[in-house]
């Protein structure tokens, strides 16, 4: 069995170590922090499998629709795994319309969601709020999404760990990867910020938003991945009686209630590098856009506030697969879907280190569609 280095432990390079390590491969996976620190836990969670498409998206589409199936699955499996809950919660999505623009923009949207064969429903105003009662009085209806779900994100890392471990994975935590090691062309291991050196048979690319910035590689076989900030807060919501009951997404703003009764607000979308800075404007931006469509939140006390940097690819899709350097793997650029496709990137890991076919809605992802387009 091959040995596999991992570069990161977030929940895209916790789930490949967890796979897999359950096959029998020989993990070691390295973090320049805390495992699930970065994306991973600033995160909502959601599983926005069909409220989230785009036009050109179609095959992400069709991949994050293939990993909503296997949610309840993977959950399930985890739980017996690790002992922990990653409580997926299936009560679906609402994408209210508050102003005559939102309507239009969402009944546009649907037809494209519908050409798609996705499930969504136009609900009048009286039928969403029947869902969520304290939507704003000026609502003028809500597309419903019945199968984009959620999770705790945080707890998916934490179950991750556990499971990996348990499983034979080698964590090590706070100690980073300065560069790739190469040997005849080929990739054949890492080396730390320490000078230490550390071999194997494959290496994943699993670090996020700072793939691109591990050394070894040409600058053109680098993933072009970026961070994109984002900033978030928590709101306090009783739990036995929440304000919200669904994730609800808005122009610019989503709403995640956990069961313990915090409510996930997010999230900005800033091209700033990995600036970590709260700013007064993000914070009212989304506090604004939060009220506009639940007024009753101004009641709710402030908890939590953080930034996290989504791990954004040139074309905001994932890359997975052999890249042009034997011996190296990507599984990075999951932008704003790492949490969705957790379970099938860790099956197309696991299978593309062991040789096995992927077929194509994975191959669609691979690092040659970039040097496709360099060459064109």
């Amino acid at each position: 069995m091959p040995q596999v280095v991992i570069i990161g432990a977030g929940i895209v390079g916790l789930g490949a170590a967890w796979r897999l390590a359950q096959a029998g491969v020989a993990v070691a996976v390295f973090d320049k922090g805390q495992a699930g620190s970065g994306a991973s836990y600033a995160a909502a969670g959601m599983l926005g499998g069909c409220a989230e498409v785009e036009p050109g998206e179609e095959m992400l589409t069709r991949l994050g629709r293939h990993s909503q199936l296997l949610w309840p699955g993977f959950a399930s499996e985890l739980l017996e795994a690790s002992g922990v809950d990653v409580n997926l919660r299936t009560e679906g999505t609402l994408m209210p319309a508050i102003t005559a623009d939102d309507r239009a923009r969402l009944q546009h949207h649907i037809h494209l969601q519908k050409a798609l064969d996705l499930p969504v429903e136009w609900l009048t105003a009286v039928d969403a709020r029947q869902r969520e009662p304290y939507l704003t009085p000026s609502l003028q209806g809500a597309l419903w999404v019945p199968d984009d779900h959620q999770v705790d994100n945080r707890k998916l890392a934490l179950a991750l760990k556990i499971a990996a471990e348990r499983a034979g994975a080698v964590l090590r935590e706070e100690t980073e990867v300065a560069s790739l090691l190469l040997s005849d062309g080929r990739v054949c291991g890492v080396r730390l910020r320490d000078g230490e050196e550390i071999r194997g048979d494959t290496v994943v690319l699993a670090a996020g938003a700072w793939s691109r910035l591990i050394e070894g590689l040409p600058k053109d076989e680098r993933p072009p991945v970026r961070p994109i900030k984002g900033q978030m807060l928590a709101l306090g919501m009783d739990p036995e009686a929440p304000l919200v009951r669904h994730v609800i997404r808005g122009a610019g703003i989503y709403l995640v209630p956990r069961v313990d009764g915090r409510l996930i607000v997010g999230a900005t979308t800033e091209e700033k590098g990995f600036d970590g800075r709260l700013t007064a404007g993000g914070m009212l931006a989304l506090l604004e856009a939060a009220w506009r469509l639940i007024p009753g939140i101004e009641e709710l006390p402030l908890g939590e506030s953080w930034v996290g940097h989504r791990p954004g690819s040139r074309d905001d899709a994932p890359i997975l697969g052999r890249g042009p350097v034997e011996g190296l793997v990507y599984a990075t650029g999951h932008h704003r879907n790492g949490v969705l496709l957790a379970p099938v990137t860790a099956d197309a890991v696991r299978d593309i280190v062991l040789d096995r076919p992927v077929g194509n809605l994975i191959s669609a992802f691979g690092f040659e569609r970039f040097r496709s387009r360099t060459a064109a």
